[in-house]
């Protein structure tokens, strides 16, 4: 059940990405996570360059992933992939490219101005076999079973109940299915100036968890396989810290023992033991 701080959180997060569907990717790289212009310093905080990827569409790279999902997803031709948070629908084109005419590609995102873009962006394309639906990632407007694939990149940081969203996972992939998504993590704790501050959770750091509570939150709900395809240190520029630490406190925090990550983990839904079409194992 959510509270009402949940509720809070997720209405944030709506207002701000509704305003950063209607921003380029030049001052969305130019922030923290897309979450406004909080630095003088011209950097890519989080996300990796697309540029070489096949069927990648420039109108629906918004800069705010921290990874490269479908680089490590082992999606095949004729797969029906799922990107949570799919925004203006950059990962769910170049799933495209890879499941190919007899594939599917489906992305959810709850900010209808998302789903806006990137349905055009869709449209202006010809493409036929990526949908975008409406909707929370932890309740999914699909059927059980039926994903092979799922993707996110960047968005499980911006959800308060991370594990209502990998239950919904697990609920959606088919047996035997899988994921890879990449997300922000940390080693140690923020401060608690950080942690509180709505602009940095809407900027994809706030809200981010320990790595191993991570870890353990997708082995306690069922998957197996888990693996960790990438891991990347992020850095919070100086002038960005300088708007809620001293100047001794960020040097105590960049000295410290927190660090903040972006991960690609990848995990797997297992067959039941007894397959009708294979006999028991």
């Amino acid at each position: 059940m959510e509270t009402k701080t949940d509720v809070q959180l997720k209405e944030l997060v709506r207002q701000k990405y509704s305003e950063i569907a209607l921003q380029n990717i030049e001052v969305n790289q130019a922030s923290c996570c897309g979450a406004g212009g909080c630095s003088t310093e011209v950097y890519n905080i989080m996300t990796d360059d697309y540029n070489t990827v096949e069927g990648y569409n420039p109108d629906a790279d918004l800069g705010l992933g921290c990874g490269l999902p479908t680089q490590f997803a082992h999606i095949k031709e004729g797969d029906t992939v799922i990107d949570l948070g799919s925004g203006a629908g950059n990962d769910c084109f170049v799933a495209r490219k890879e499941v190919g005419p007899s594939g599917k590609v489906i992305g959810i995102d709850f900010t209808a101005a998302m789903i806006d873009k990137a349905r055009v962006n869709a449209e202006k394309s010809g493409f036929e076999n990526v949908v975008f639906l409406q909707g929370d990632i932890e309740q999914m407007p699909v059927k059980n079973d039926t994903a092979d694939v799922i993707v996110s990149n960047c968005v499980l940081n911006l959800v308060p109940n991370k594990n209502g969203v990998f239950k919904d996972i697990f609920r959606v992939l088919k047996p035997g299915g899988h994921f890879s998504i990449s997300d922000i993590v940390l080693n140690g704790h923020l401060p608690d100036v950080l942690k509180k501050d709505a602009e940095m959770y809407a900027g994809c750091v706030a809200g981010a968890i320990d790595k191993h509570a991570y870890l353990n939150m997708i082995h306690s709900n069922g998957f197996t396989n888990v693996a960790l395809q990438k891991e990347k240190r992020i850095d919070i520029p100086d002038d960005i810290l300088a708007n809620y630490l001293s100047q001794e406190e960020i040097e105590d925090f960049k000295n410290g023992s927190t660090g903040i990550t972006s991960i690609t983990i990848y995990a797997e839904k297992p067959k039941p033991c007894c397959d009708p079409a294979g006999g028991c194992c």
